[in-house]
């Protein structure tokens, strides 16, 4: 029986209630000595929360092989059968955390550097089934983050290409335009379509618009949508919104710092420029990070409307012993900031999955 299946359905929350232990689940699942292996496990009593399907109550989930293939009220069990009592527990799609950094190695820089943080280790204990790496990666090293991280994680790791060559390596090199080849970047989502998802320009400290015209004529040959993560401190708030086009994702939402302009104006408005980006399709991300999120931002911006389109957590070595640990923490946030559990579900799955 293949860990993956197990880990893949079984997405509990500790925001109400008890949470099934993932080794708990893992163990049950495996077969004991001289017993036939595993193809069919049953989740029997969970509290299952699928807002896409429009399930919220008590269900069995059976999964045969590496896939759920049944979702019931009662599902009988048979010999053949591995099943894990997960009454009093959430039971949920796999959580995705779309902004996180986990092209780790021995390097001092993000990118294959000891800053990032090795997927497997912070995923599944926490539900999540899938990451998207924020732009650690350029065109010239995405083939090692490939080969040493995505093709050798259990969790499902996908990627925003950073628009520099040489990714996340800080400055000079990440600010280099010469290294922002849309050719090069372009071409290396053509070789790992269905893993690169878009394209990363977050980094930043000039007053050119020529990374952000290169990231868009990138995103433009490839298809995808640009991922800001908006440490630009010369770029006016204005502009950047009205260059972002539907289906375009700004992260950081919620948050003051000296390297961005706040989405709210003095007297605690939102911007017309954020009303008219998201009414135009822009996606808002989370980006928690240590110190990206700040609650007297969030309250007034969801009051009036600005709510959040995912939860990424810009999970790293330093952030994760900041504001928050993983996803799940930021979730719980939220619920304490009004929404619902099915609205902070939907956004942690299904919406993420839509970017």
């Amino acid at each position: 029986m293949k860990r993956r299946a197990i880990i893949k359905s079984l997405s509990t929350l500790p925001l109400a209630g008890a949470m099934l232990p993932l080794e708990s689940a893992l163990s049950q699942a495996q077969p004991r000595r001289g017993e036939p292996q595993v193809t069919e496990i049953l989740i029997k009593g969970g509290h299952v929360i699928d807002p896409k399907n429009q399930l919220d109550g008590r269900f069995d989930v059976l999964i045969t092989g590496d896939k759920i293939t049944n979702v019931a009220p009662n599902i009988p069990a048979t010999g053949t059968m591995r099943v894990i009592d997960a009454s009093g527990m959430y039971v949920t799609p796999g959580l995705i955390d779309i902004h996180t950094h986990v092209f780790v190695g021995s390097n001092d820089s993000y990118a294959d550097g000891w800053p990032s943080l090795s997927p497997d280790v912070i995923t599944f204990k926490a539900g999540i089934t899938t990451v998207v790496d924020a732009g650690t990666a350029g065109w010239r090293n995405f083939p090692l983050f490939k080969r040493n991280v995505i093709d050798r994680s259990l969790t499902r790791v996908l990627s925003f290409i950073n628009i520099a060559g040489g990714g996340m390596t800080g400055f000079p090199s990440e600010e280099n335009m010469d290294d922002m080849s849309v050719q090069m970047t372009s071409h290396v989502i053509r070789q790992n379509s269905g893993i690169i998802v878009g394209v990363k320009l977050g980094h930043f400290g000039g007053k050119e618009w020529l990374p952000f015209d290169r990231t868009l004529e990138t995103c433009e040959i490839a298809n995808v949508p640009l991922f800001l993560e908006c440490h630009l401190r010369e770029y006016p708030l204005d502009e950047i919104l009205r260059r972002l086009r539907k289906g375009d994702i700004f992260s950081h939402t919620y948050c003051t710092a000296s390297d961005r302009e706040c989405i709210l104006d003095e007297n605690g408005k939102l911007k017309n420029s954020v009303i008219q980006a998201k009414n135009k399709g822009v996606l808002f991300d989370l980006g928690h990070g240590g110190a990206m999120f700040h609650f007297d931002i969030a309250i007034p911006a969801m009051a009036q409307g600005l709510k959040l389109d995912s939860f990424g957590s810009d999970l790293h070595r330093s952030s994760m012993n900041g504001g928050m640990r993983n996803m799940l923490e930021s979730m719980s946030k939220f619920l304490n900031l009004g929404m619902s559990l099915n609205e902070v579900i939907n956004v942690a799955t299904w919406s993420s999955e839509s970017h």
